[in-house]
């Protein structure tokens, strides 16, 4: 006879309302669920599925005054959350139950040490004293595996990696052991490795202390790797629920099967029929070689340059008409860097050819009108655009700037941008924050297109996109290549995705390229060990062939600084067939 789970955490009929201009809304329906010991539930949905509001609510941290819990009942064993005062609250937090943000920048307090932030917690929940609180503190930056864990107490946020600090922020929450924590978007901001990294870790260090998790994430390919059973949310309502084998092998939701079918998946775009231009070289749109950018580190008390970042190192590579070049690599490798020198935006050393003008030899003025063939899509589209101009302003802008057409032509062109990534000519009257993250990306594909270049650099474009509107932006970038005949450099981190949109792929590391060729041939027949292990490292959607572990790096990645004078690492590309290149230490 089957036993039933301990219950940890029980949800009935959970409503939570949040009042704005327009009055009280409720952004949290009727939710119900149940947390077994030991178990992981993944909540998983689009932006504005009610799946961070739930995760604040359980932790009684909604905005206030705007947020409340109208009604339903939050248990942790005979507890129930919504009846407690902030003081006896705040004994349950992080003694019982735990929350790991998704921007661990913002998450951590800039000007305490990580040591501080640590033994706080600990000493105000234990009544250990400072040295042993320390001694604790050590310890839980061991178990997440922080190399020189001692040393780290005394460092900031700021000196450590994204990876390193999403590590700081389990230790924190799980040091002292509580029975649920919630994981919200842990690995949306990371690398694919190190993401691997963390949820690897997050595993181990559940079956070591019994820790309940819900996992907040609309990461599919994350869910597959890591649940036990899945909420799929939407609009504040759960539309489906179960097993994680049964909800991607039998979805009953139609929307849940909208969510599966846009996961891109590692294997789907090779043998896809490559849409790039000859490479011929007076054909290029734009040739980069060997280009260098390097960065100077002041110190001491006189302020000289002691150390160099070498950000960039010898990078030689050429874009085609109507050719997407896909730019992969960790954090740090110099893929935006790459970016913003072929854009003009920092300052280099090499030659960048764009429309067969080398831009060394070119005034202000002639930069400026090369500049007119290269336009960059970013990241982040609400920090893109002004806040304070209306979109259709923002998309006429660059036409202003150069002087091109007249006011009522500006217009007519902006309409029919608009019209032709998705949007309507009403919606030019609206301000940034009126549109949806999708929606708003598709507003600076439009501003870089309105001065029809022949080179879009799309720079980590669809990283912050829920999963659907990633397909669908993605999709629309290959309609106006297709059309428009468009050149893409496209840079990502995410493997998956660079195989659904590249025709050709280089792999970047400390500032060089690795290897590059063919997106079959970089898919297919992975030359070197570091793009076998970033292949390696993408969560595969399905449970069925979920791994026993997660691709691990043998030792952190390291630094591009050097002290001056010393040489940077060296690495030279060689040809192993059919222009497929890989690098080896020279």
């Amino acid at each position: 006879m089957t036993s039933t789970p301990e219950k940890i955490l029980d949800i009935a009929n959970l409503c939570v309302s949040v009042r704005g201009d327009e009055g009280e809304r409720e952004v949290v329906s009727n939710l119900s669920l149940m947390l077994a010991r030991g178990e992981t539930l993944c909540i998983a949905g689009e932006s504005g599925s009610g799946k961070s509001m739930t995760a604040l609510a359980i932790m009684q941290l909604l905005p206030q005054p705007a947020g409340r819990i109208s009604s339903g009942a939050i248990r942790l064993g005979d507890t129930d959350l919504t009846t407690l005062d902030e003081r006896r609250m705040r004994h349950i937090r992080g003694d019982r139950i735990a929350m790991i943000f998704q921007e661990p920048m913002t998450s951590l307090n800039p000007v305490l040490s990580i040591g501080r932030q640590l033994t706080e917690s600990i000493e105000a929940h234990t009544g250990l004293s400072h040295a042993q609180a320390r001694q604790r503190a050590i310890e839980a930056l061991k178990a997440v595996r922080i190399s020189e864990a001692e040393s780290r107490l005394r460092q900031f946020p700021h000196e450590l990696s994204g990876g390193m600090r999403q590590r700081v922020m389990i230790a924190m929450a799980l040091a002292l052991e509580p029975d649920v924590l919630i994981a919200d978007e842990p690995t949306t901001a990371l690398d694919v490795t190190v993401q691997g990294e963390v949820l690897e870790l997050l595993r181990d260090l559940q079956q070591k202390h019994g820790t309940s998790v819900i996992l907040i994430t609309h990461d599919m390919g994350v869910v597959a790797e890591m649940a036990d059973r899945v909420v799929i949310m939407r609009h504040g309502r759960m539309v489906e629920e179960g097993k994680a084998a049964d909800i991607f092998a039998r979805p009953q939701a139609q929307y849940t099967r909208e969510l599966l079918a846009a996961v891109p998946r590692i294997g789907a775009g090779t043998g896809r029929q490559e849409t790039r231009g000859a490479e011929t070289a007076s054909a290029n749109v734009a040739e980069i070689k060997d280009l260098h950018v390097r960065f100077d580190l002041h110190g001491g008390v006189f302020g000289r340059v002691t150390r160099r970042v070498h950000a960039v190192e010898g990078v030689s590579f050429s874009i085609a008409p109507n050719e997407t070049l896909a730019l992969v690599g960790e954090s740090g490798c110099g893929k935006s860097t790459t970016a913003k020198a072929l854009a003009g935006l920092v300052p280099y050393s090499g030659d960048i050819v764009v429309g067969g003008r080398n831009l060394a030899g070119l005034g202000r003025d002639e930069r400026k009108a090369v500049r007119r063939d290269v336009q960059m899509i970013f990241q982040d589209p609400f920090a893109s655009l002004d806040p304070r101009m209306r979109v259709g302003d923002l998309v006429a802008e660059p036409l202003v700037i150069h002087g091109i057409a007249s006011k009522e032509e500006r217009r007519e062109r902006v309409a029919a941008l608009f019209d032709r990534v998705g949007l309507s000519a009403g919606q030019m009257e609206l301000y940034p924050h009126e549109f949806s993250g999708g929606q708003r990306q598709r507003v600076c594909i439009a501003r870089a297109l309105a001065l029809r270049p022949k080179l879009i650099i799309a720079d980590e474009s669809v990283s912050a996109l829920d999963v659907s509107v990633q397909a669908r932006v993605l999709d629309l970038l290959k309609e106006l290549q297709r059309e428009f005949g468009v050149a893409y450099l496209f840079i990502s981190h995410d493997m998956a995705v660079v195989e659904n949109i590249s025709d050709r792929v280089a792999v970047m590391y400390l500032g060089q390229i690795v290897e590059m060729g063919t997106r079959d041939q970089v898919f297919s027949n992975p030359r070197h060990p570091y793009t076998r292990r970033l292949i390696e490292a993408v969560p595969v959607p399905d449970p069925a062939r979920r791994r026993s572990r997660f691709a691990r790096l043998d030792q952190e990645i390291p630094s591009a600084t050097r002290r001056i004078g010393e040489a940077p690492l060296k690495l030279a590309l060689k040809d192993v067939g059919n222009g497929h290149l890989v690098a080896a230490e020279g």
